[in-house]
Parts: structure tokens; sequence; C-alpha cells
């Protein structure tokens, strides 16, 4: 039998104290077993006690504890995924990582450089962000095509830190504190990755990412306007987007010569994209050309510009009236790696820079886990988000100790690097040594720089990071909620902060995602009977098998044709689906609504119950006072009065007791949604039990149908459901304040236990009378259930001849099934103690057919 079960016996219990004393135990012994079972509630008819197999702690235990060897050498293996591939790496995979590290190396020289300086950084800083991203990242990875190094969006939040830290003190350098910023960032996603808390990235929706992704793309392109224009005096360190738009605007006549190399550059970048675009389509065989060519467009235009800048200002200018340089250029830099050293984590730093570590660290592993997964799936493998976080996090403790700042995953960077042919994650390797080459070797070469053009490349390179008018109109169709979240990301992006987008993105999104919690959708069953015929319409016959689905019986939204007539269960029963999780956040708001919709279809009962009006409780007042409806009619409004008027004729004319709605009798959940319950869920179904009792007047039948844990099943055996009992219900699971007193005297539970023992007793007894033994007696539900795992087969349960008999008459079996069933094997019910726990149900044909027999009873 499967260990996810246990008889009580198995059931480690530190309340389940044995009947039977050993000889001589003391009286004390005994008022200490006593008195323990008194503190815990302990109670003789508790499900598991009189024999009901549920799932235990032991087995929950044993399943995060076995085999612990093992699963840390698993762990251990899975921290480093290169050893998966490393030793079936070949000659051919080899090619394509040379052809695409060469190709990232051309894209990522320029760019990093682009990118310290957005970040208020020196240009080396970037190129040693770079080194450490390709060179750690491959040991680490699980995603062949991201390219790690420094970004757009992670430079602006680097530079956002940099001036609020500076603004409370002088005592750090710019480096000194993007450093450290880049090593707590590190220190966050490498705990996040280590601990496997990848999941958390979940919890916010793509469209919330495109929000603050798009709000810093619009600020990131407004702050290097005035450098591609030359415009000197605008404050983009800090500025909403918006300000710095207009203090553009408003500079626009201080233009200088600078604007001829910046816009040259941004056309060159755009045109020759447009044209490497288009040719192919004309020109299929030119695809793989105009694909380097437009690869490699960035660092053409360096190139020439870098050229133009040198021949025009180095020819007219010497060095030391570099002051007086027509154009701003990127001037000297260090050769080799001059700022290697123990990063400065100082505590006076850290805690001035402690409210920005958040924002930080969300930023960097948010934006890398978008691209990992959009590459992961349209290029078919699976990323590991824990994993990935382990990659960056290791990238940014270890990138600092050679000067780098923070670093994560690049849109631009990674399509290049995927396009190019990329079959490992091994082509970073190739990339680093192209980066030290430039370190080394081409100092000279950048001084020349036009700062314009690094300008041009930021801009060229953020614009392809706005979220497409198509995309919005997606998020439109697919949930306008989302929608509204991406613009309201990019509103407060833009002007506010990217740390307050950051902010409203992540909190409209839980907002959004407590909301839907909160306000589950649920709904009311009834059947349509289906039918599936091949053949051609006009031989078409009503003899076609047949099945019987369960559907909404309020077609909201239009899902269903309205032609098709849904038959609503048998009078005095009704079926409900969970369409979400059922736990403690909308336990109370289902509950409500089961209760308004039984009020709403079935009458009350016992309406007569009360001799006097003043009987009843002010919950349930009953028909309207006439006298009193006639005073306040004149003080109420037109539509009011319609309804006042129908309830006084209600009342005069006795309405109240004519009424033709039936009176509840069985109730069927569907759980096949519900993975989970918890106290406050069980509690509320306790809750509803008792309401719509008092409201029928009598006990009702709760029937549950599809349960998917055995952990549900503890819990709705715990809240007293599931065994058929309409007798000694739960009143409370966890009581704010006692009502110990109100449970019963202990006389009325051992009553209840000699009832049970002797109803058990005289099934036994009828099915010995009739030829079966104990052991192959099966009750109706688990025929039921048997028949509705096999469809239209037969049941393979041997059922006794009164059982039979009595299933025959009700139509759950067919008269013929004796015949056949003689000589066969005799089995188990699917569900295993169905005996003892007749109200939980394989499928919802079994729970609808016991709860009609109950309400026919």
């Amino acid at each position: 039998m499967s260990r996810l079960f246990r008889s009580p016996a198995e059931e480690e219990d530190p309340a389940h104290l044995p009947e039977t004393q050993p000889h001589g135990v003391s009286s004390v012994a005994k008022g200490r077993q006593s008195a323990w079972r008194w503190l815990i509630g302990y109670n003789d008819i508790e499900a598991h006690r009189i024999g009901v197999p549920m799932v235990s702690s032991k087995d929950w235990l044993g399943d995060i504890f076995n085999h612990p060897g093992s699963k840390a050498a698993a762990y251990l293996d899975s921290l480093f995924p290169f050893t998966h591939w490393i030793t079936r790496y070949n000659l051919q995979w080899g090619v394509g990582d040379l052809i695409a590290g060469i190709t990232v190396a051309l894209v990522l020289v320029p760019q990093s450089m682009s990118y310290a300086t957005l970040a208020g950084l020196r240009p080396e800083y970037g190129l040693y962000s770079s080194l450490t991203g390709v060179v750690l990242y491959p040991l680490f990875a699980t995603s062949k095509d991201v390219s790690v190094g420094p970004v757009a969006v992670m430079s602006l939040q680097t530079s956002n830190v940099i001036v609020k830290v500076m603004s409370r003190t002088d005592a750090w350098s710019p480096e000194v504190i993007a450093s450290a910023l880049a090593f707590m960032c590190g220190v966050i996603t490498l705990g996040l990755g280590l601990l496997r808390l990848g999941w958390i990235t979940e919890f916010i929706p793509s469209p919330g990412i495109a929000g603050f992704t798009t709000g810093s793309a619009i600020t990131i392109a407004a702050s290097q306007v005035p450098k591609l224009m030359g415009i000197s005096g605008v404050n983009t360190n800090g500025q909403a987007a918006y300000r710095v738009i207009i203090d553009t605007l408003k500079g626009l006549p201080r233009t200088k010569i600078d604007a001829a190399f910046g816009l040259t550059a941004l056309f060159s970048l755009y045109a020759i994209r447009s044209a490497c675009v288009h040719i192919p389509r004309r020109y299929p065989k030119a695809a793989r050309v105009c694909f380097f060519i437009s690869v490699f467009r960035s660092a053409f235009v360096i190139i020439v510009l870098t050229i133009a800048a040198r021949l025009w200002v180095g020819n007219n200018y010497t060095y030391a009236q570099q002051k007086s340089y027509p154009i701003s250029l990127l001037k000297t830099v260090p050769r080799g790696f001059q700022h290697v050293g123990v990063p400065n984590l100082n505590t006076t730093l850290l805690s001035d820079m402690a409210s920005e570590l958040p924002v930080s660290a969300i930023v960097l592993l948010l934006e890398h886990i978008a691209i990992s997964r959009s590459f992961g799936r349209q290029y078919g493998y699976r990323i590991v988000p824990s994993q990935e976080l382990l990659a960056i996090g290791a990238t940014n403790i270890f990138g600092p100790f050679l000067g780098g700042y923070a670093a994560t995953g690049s849109f631009s960077r990674s399509a290049i690097k995927a396009k190019s042919g990329v079959r490992t994650p091994l082509a970073g390797w190739v990339t680093a040594v192209l980066v030290v080459i430039a370190l080394y070797a081409l100092n000279g070469v950048f001084y020349w720089i036009p700062s314009a053009a690094l300008s041009a490349i930021i801009i060229h390179a953020v614009i392809d990071l706005l979220a497409s008018p198509r995309a919005v109109y997606r998020f439109w169709l697919i949930s306008p909620f989302e929608m509204l979240i991406f613009l309201a990301a990019v509103f407060v992006s833009v002007f506010s902060s990217l740390e307050n987008g950051v902010y409203t993105s992540i909190g409209a999104s839980l907002v959004l995602l407590l909301v839907r919690i909160a306000k589950p959708r649920a709904s009311f069953l009834g059947t349509v009977d289906i039918r599936h015929d091949d053949s051609p319409e006009a031989t078409q016959t009503d003899n076609a098998p047949s099945r019987v689905a369960f559907v909404p019986l309020d077609d909201r939204g239009g899902l269903r044709d309205p032609s098709v007539k849904v038959t609503p269960p048998p009078p005095g029963v009704l079926m409900l689906r969970f369409e979400e999780a059922f736990t403690y956040p909308n336990a109370s708001a289902l509950g409500d609504f089961i209760i308004q919709h039984v009020k709403t279809v079935t009458r009350p009962g016992r309406a007569s119950a009360y001799a006097r009006p003043g009987d009843r409780p002010w919950n349930d007042p009953g028909p309207i006072n006439p006298l009193l409806a006639k005073v306040l009619r004149p003080f109420t409004f037109s539509k009011a009065k319609r309804n006042l008027d129908a309830k006084i004729g209600e009342a005069v004319g006795g309405g109240f007791q004519e009424d033709p709605r039936p009176v509840l009798r069985a109730f069927i959940f569907d759980f096949s949604s519900v993975a989970n319950v918890d106290t406050t869920s069980v509690q509320t179904l306790v809750d509803v039990r008792a309401a719509l009792e008092r409201y029928a007047g009598q006990p009702i039948e709760f029937h549950f149908a599809t349960l998917l844990s055995p952990w549900v099943r503890r819990a709705l055996l715990a809240g007293g459901f599931g065994t058929g009992s309409t007798q000694g219900h739960v009143i409370e699971i966890a009581p704010v304040v006692s009502t110990r007193n109100a449970l019963g005297p202990q006389e009325q539970a051992l009553r209840r236990i000699e009832e049970h023992t002797r109803r058990r007793r005289q099934e036994q007894a009828e099915d010995k009378g009739s030829g079966s033994s104990s052991a192959d007696r099966v009750d109706d539900v688990d025929v039921l259930d048997s028949g509705a795992a096999a469809s239209t087969s037969r049941p393979t349960s041997s059922v006794s001849s009164t059982n039979k008999d009595r299933l025959a008459e009700e139509g759950a079996i067919s008269r013929n099934d004796e015949d056949d069933d003689a000589g066969s094997a005799a089995s188990v019910a699917v569900l295993w103690g169905a005996d003892l726990c007749p109200a939980f149900h394989l499928d919802l044909s079994a729970a609808l057919a016991a709860a009609t027999a109950a309400a026919k009873k």
C-alpha cells in the first residue's frame, strides 16, 4: 500500500495514547493522560482514530529528507551545468562559438564604454565589467545565448545610486560606490540562487517588466540627447525624464559641432540596419552578408568617426590644447587593469546605499531572467532561474575585484550572439580574449572616439527596449489590467524616477495578484449530454455513444452556445466548482457566495418553526411587517417602492408559505482545481455547513469530488467532512475565543462512537447474510467511483446481492451485470478507504449519483 497513507497504528501522534495501560500504572499517570487529552482537545471519533487512512506528517518529512546524500550530490552537480556539455564539446561547436564570440566582442567594446559613461564612470570600467561577465557566466549558465555585461538600464540605476549617495556625502568616489553596489547586488542574487529561490521572479508579470524597461529606455534616450547635440548646462543626473527633455529643448540654441558627429552616427546606424533588413527580402542569397554588416555597424561607425576626429582634431590641435577641442572626446583610457583590488565595503558607505539596494537587485535579476527566458523559448531549451541568479551573482561579486560595476544580461548583444550561430556558453571566453586585447592594444585609438558617437550608440540600443504598439495592444487583448500596469510603470518612470517605476510595477502586479486571489471565480454546475457521432448527418441516430459533461449553469462571457440546454441537478442538490485555489485570502468571499446563492435558489426549511414573529432572530426576520412597510413607503425611491410593494403583497398573501423552491439536501464540491486548503478555508466550510443547515432546518450532506492531494483529504477529514456522518459536526477548527463548553458533553461523543460501531456491524451482518464476506463488501459510492474510473465499462469491484438489487433499482448498475460479475476476481475501490469516507468521490458523476440518492430519501 502507498506510504502516502497510514493506518492509525502507523500514524505517530503524541495525543494517541494506548487504550490499555500496563499493569501497575498509577492514578497519577492516568491523570496526566487525561489532562493531556483535555489540553489538546483529544477526540475518540476523529477520522484517523476510527480507521480512516490518511497521509501523515512523517510522510511529509520523509519526502523532504529521503536520500539526503543523493539530493546533496544532485544539488552540487546542478551548481555547475557546464559539466554536462563540456565533455561533448567538438570542433563544429568550436567554430560556431568562435564566430559568435568575435561578433559579440565587436559590439561589446564600444557599448560597454558607452554604458560606463552613462553610469557616470570612466570608460575603462565598462570594459572591466564586460570581462568578468563573459568569463564567469559560462561556468554557471543555463542559457547559451545570453551575453552578460554592462547594460543601459542597470547603468542608469548605478548613476542614480551614485548621485544619491554623493548628495549625502562626498567621502566616496563614483567608482567606489559603483563597485560596492555591484558587490552587494551580487551577494543578494547569489544568495537567492544558492537557496534556489528563483521562483520569486514569477511574481512580476511580463507587462510589468516591459513597463519599467520602456520607461527606462525613454529616460536613457532623453539623458543622451544633450551629449549627442553638444548641449552644455543640462543636468541629466538623477533628473526625471520629462525635466531633461524640457531643459534640452530650452538648450537647443547652445548646440555645438558635436551634433554633426552624433546625428551622423545615429543616422548611419539606422540606415545600415534598415538596408540590411530590406536587401535580403529582394536578394535572399545576401542575407548572411547583410547580417554580419548589420552586426558590425556600431564598430564601423565608431571607426569611421574616430578616424575623422583624429584627422580633424589631431592635425589642428596639440595635446596641450585638449581643453580647446571643438568636440568632446573620450580621451585617455588606461592600459590594462589599473584598478584591481578589494572593493571598499565600508559600513558607512553600505548604510548610505542601503535604501537603493532592493531596487538595484530587482532591476539586475528581472532584466536577466526576462532575457534568458525569452531566448530559451525561442531556441527550445529550458533555463533554470535559480541557476541564472547564481551566475549573475558570481559575476557581480568577482567583478568589483577587477574594478567592474554591476553587469547583467543584455538584450541587444544576446540577440546578436544567438543570430551569429552560437553553440555553447563558451563563446564568452572568445569575447573575453578580444576585450583583453582591446584593453592593452587599443588605448590610443580610444582617445579619439567622439563622445557624441557613444551617445548615438546608446540611443540606438535603448530604442529597441521600447515596447512596440503591437505588444501593448496584445497586453490589452490578453489582460486589460496588465496593460494598465504597463502604462503606470512607464508614466511613473518618466515623470518620477526609475526606482519609483520599478516599485510601481511590482506593487501594482502584487495588488492585481492579491485581488485575483481574494476575488476568485466559482460556478454552480449543471449537466449536458454530449454525443459523438462521426457518421454523415443524414444517417445520424440517437444511438451514438454519449457522455455527461458538467458545465456552469450561468454562461458568463459567452463560452457556451446559447442553444445548448444545461440540465440543473435534481431538486435539493447543488454542485459548485472552484475555479481557483481555496485558501485563506478567498475563503470568506467564497463562503458568502455559496450562502447567498443557496438562499436565492432554495427555500428555508421549517418555515412554521417560529410561533411568533418575535421569536425569529434578527438576521432571519422572515416576511416584512405590512404596517411598518406602508409607513416607510413615502420615504423611499421609486425602485425601492416597487420592491417594497412586492414584499408587502407577499406578506399579505402568504407568499412566504407557498415558496416553490426546493429545500437544500445535498451539496457537491468539485475540487479539481483545489491543490491546497488551509485552516481558514476548512473553517469556512464548517461555517458554511452550519449556516446552510440552519437555513434548511435539517442536516445536509456535503460531497467532495476529484480531490487532488492527500493533504486536502486530511484537512477535510479534520474538519469533520467525508465520513458521511451528519451528527457531531466540528464547530470550530482554530477558535479565537474558546468554545469548548459548546461542543457537548463527553457522553454525546461516546454515544456517537457506539452508533458508528453498531452501524458498521449491522452492515457487515447484512453482507454475510447475502453470501459475501465483509472484505468483499463495497458501498454504493464505491461502485459509482469504480464505474466513473472505467467510464462505460463494468465496475470491477464485487458487490453484494443486497446492494446490487438496490443499486439496480436506482439505476446505478444493470441487472445484467450480476451474471457477468460471477467468477470475476474480487478487487478494491479506486479510492482507498472509500467505505469509511463515502462523501469523497472519484469524479462528479459518482458524487452526483450519491447526492441524488440522499436527496430522494
